[in-house]
C-alpha cells in the first residue's frame, strides 16, 4: 500500500466495514458518503422501527470473521437463548455506528469521513483521482465502489399514478403517513420488504385489508427456533438440475432448513461453477423459491403474519397486475391471479412498492456509475445484477480488462458472488478485500462458534 489513502465510495454497511478492517490492518482510508443518515448503516440497518428484526441470529452477526462472538459481547449476550435471538435491525445499526466511532477514535488521521457525491473516477499509473460533485478532487492509492443497494423502481403499469397514492420508496418517512387505519393497502411484492411494511402498518394501528402481490405469491419462510448444528459439510459434487435434485432429497432426509444451510458456505463457489446460461435459468425459474427459503423470518414475525392471514386481514397472492386507475383518492388495481384467465379488482387507498432494491444495473441512476459505465471504465455483469469483477473484486472494463486500482464490494458484486447481500457473506468479502489492499494474506482464522 502506498502512502496515499484508499478511497471508499459509499459509507453503508459494506463501505464502513471495509474501512474499519483496513484501519485495523494499519491502512489509511477516506470514506466518502453523500447521505449522513446512511453512514455506517445503509438501507437495511438505518430503519427507525424497532419491529424490524434481523433475519439472522445474533450468534452469526459479528462484523468480524476472525471474532465470531464480537456482536454477542457488544450486546451483552452470554446464553444460548440470547445467541439464538433475532434482535432489532435498529440495534445492529447502532452496533455498526459504534464500531465506526471507535475506529475514528483509534485511527486518528488514518480514517477520514468526507461528505459528498462522487461523480467521476480516473485510474492513473500510481493511484486514482476521484472527483466530487462540488468540484473537489481526492487522490488515493486505490478506490473501492461500495455503493450498496439502489432505490426500487415502480412497475411500469403503476408508474403514472400520483405519488400520494403510489409510493415508490417504502422506506420514505412519509410512506404510510395519512393512511386511515381501515384503509385497504396493496403491497407490490411478497418478500422481506413487504414484511417490513406489514409490521409497520400493524404497529401504527392499521387493521384494514392488505393484499401482498407478486408473480408467484411466495413469501419468506420461518427460521427454526434454534439453528441446526451443521458441522463441516463438504461442497456437493452435483451441478445444474442434479444439484437441485440432490438438495431436494437432502431436504427430505434432514429438513429444508438444514439442507439450505448446508449450501451456505459453498454458494459462491457453486454459482461460479455454473455457466452464465445456467445462472440465467436459475434466476428466471428458481430464484424466488431460493429466496424465500434462504432469507427467512424470525419465528415471532412469522407467527404474527400467520395470525393475520388466519383472520383474513392479510393475503399473500400470486398474479400479475394488468392495469391501475386512480380515481377519487384510491387506485383500482386489476390483477390476474396466477394460473387463471380471470381478473380481480382491488381498490387500494395506497399502493406501496415492495419489489426490493433495483435489480438491473442498467436502470440505476447514480452519477458515478453512470459516468463510468458510459465511458466503458466499468461494465455490467452477464445478468446486469451489478458490475463485472474478477476474483480479486477488481472491476472489469468494457473490453473485459481488469482495473489495477479500482475494486467493488457488497451488492454491486452480486453477479460474481450471488450471495452477497447478508452480513455473514459481506463480512468475509470485505475482510478478504481489506487484506488484499493492505498487502496481507487472506487466510481467516476464526474464533468462537461457527455459522448458523
Amino acid at each position: 500500500m502506498t502512502d496515499a489513502p484508499v478511497l471508499i465510495i459509499g459509507g453503508g454497511f459494506s463501505g464502513t466495514l471495509l474501512a474499519i478492517n483496513l484501519v485495523r490492518l494499519g491502512g489509511r482510508v477516506i470514506l466518502i458518503e453523500r447521505d449522513e443518515a446512511a453512514l455506517a448503516k445503509g438501507l437495511a440497518f438505518g430503519t427507525r422501527h424497532s419491529e424490524h428484526l434481523l433475519n439472522v441470529r445474533a450468534s452469526n452477526m459479528s462484523a468480524f470473521p476472525d471474532d465470531t462472538k464480537h456482536f454477542l459481547r457488544w450486546m451483552g449476550f452470554s446464553t444460548l437463548d440470547q445467541a439464538n435471538r433475532f434482535v432489532p435491525r435498529l440495534a445492529y445499526g447502532q452496533y455498526l455506528h459504534a464500531l465506526l466511532v471507535k475506529s475514528l477514535a483509534a485511527a486518528g488521521n488514518r480514517l477520514t469521513i468526507r461528505p459528498g457525491t462522487a461523480v467521476d473516477l480516473h485510474e492513473q499509473a500510481d493511484g486514482v483521482v476521484l472527483t466530487l460533485q462540488d468540484g473537489a478532487q481526492i487522490v488515493g492509492s486505490a478506490a473501492v465502489l461500495a455503493l450498496g443497494n439502489f432505490p426500487p423502481r415502480l412497475p411500469g403499469v403503476l408508474s403514472g399514478l400520483p405519488a400520494r397514492l403510489a409510493v415508490n420508496d417504502p422506506w420514505a418517512t412519509d410512506a404510510l403517513a395519512g393512511l386511515a387505519n381501515d384503509a385497504p393497502v396493496l403491497l407490490v411484492g411478497t418478500g422481506l420488504t413487504a414484511v417490513d411494511v406489514i409490521l409497520s402498518l400493524t404497529r401504527q394501528g392499521h387493521y384494514g385489508p392488505v393484499l401482498s402481490l407478486s408473480r408467484r405469491g411466495l413469501h419468506p419462510r420461518s427460521h427454526l427456533p434454534v439453528g441446526p448444528d451443521l458441522g463441516v459439510v463438504p461442497i456437493p459434487p452435483e451441478r445444474g438440475t442434479a444439484l437441485i435434485r440432490a438438495t431436494r432429497n437432502r431436504a427430505k432426509a434432514v429438513g429444508w432448513w438444514q439442507a439450505v444451510d448446508e449450501l451456505r458456505p459453498h454458494t459462491r463457489t457453486l454459482w461460479q461453477a455454473h455457466s452464465a446460461r445456467s445462472q440465467a435459468a436459475f434466476l428466471r425459474h428458481l430464484r424466488p423459491y431460493w429466496d424465500v427459503h434462504r432469507h427467512r423470518l424470525a419465528p415471532a414475525i412469522a407467527q404474527q403474519l400467520a395470525a393475520q392471514e388466519a383472520t383474513g386481514r392479510l393475503n399473500f397472492a400470486g398474479g400479475r397486475i394488468v392495469s391501475a386507475q386512480a380515481n377519487d383518492g384510491e387506485v383500482a388495481v386489476a390483477w390476474r391471479p396466477r394460473g387463471t384467465d380471470g381478473r380481480q379488482v382491488f381498490h387500494a387507498a395506497r399502493v406501496i412498492n415492495c419489489t426490493g432494491p433495483e435489480g438491473d444495473i442498467a436502470e440505476v441512476r447514480q452519477p458515478l456509475l453512470g459516468t463510468l459505465l458510459e465511458r466503458g471504465t466499468l461494465r455490467a455483469d452477464a445478468h446486469r445484477l451489478g458490475l463485472d469483477v474478477d476474483p480479486q473484486w477488481r472491476v472489469l472494463d468494457r473490453a473485459g480488462a481488469a482495473a489495477r486500482r479500482v475494486f467493488a464490494a457488497g451488492p454491486l458484486t452480486k453477479g460474481a458472488a450471488w450471495e452477497i447481500i447478508a452480513v455473514p457473506d459481506i463480512r468475509h468479502q470485505v475482510w478478504e478485500l481489506a487484506r488484499t489492499l493492505a498487502g496481507k494474506d487472506t487466510v481467516v482464522r476464526r474464533t468462537g462458534s461457527g455459522e448458523d
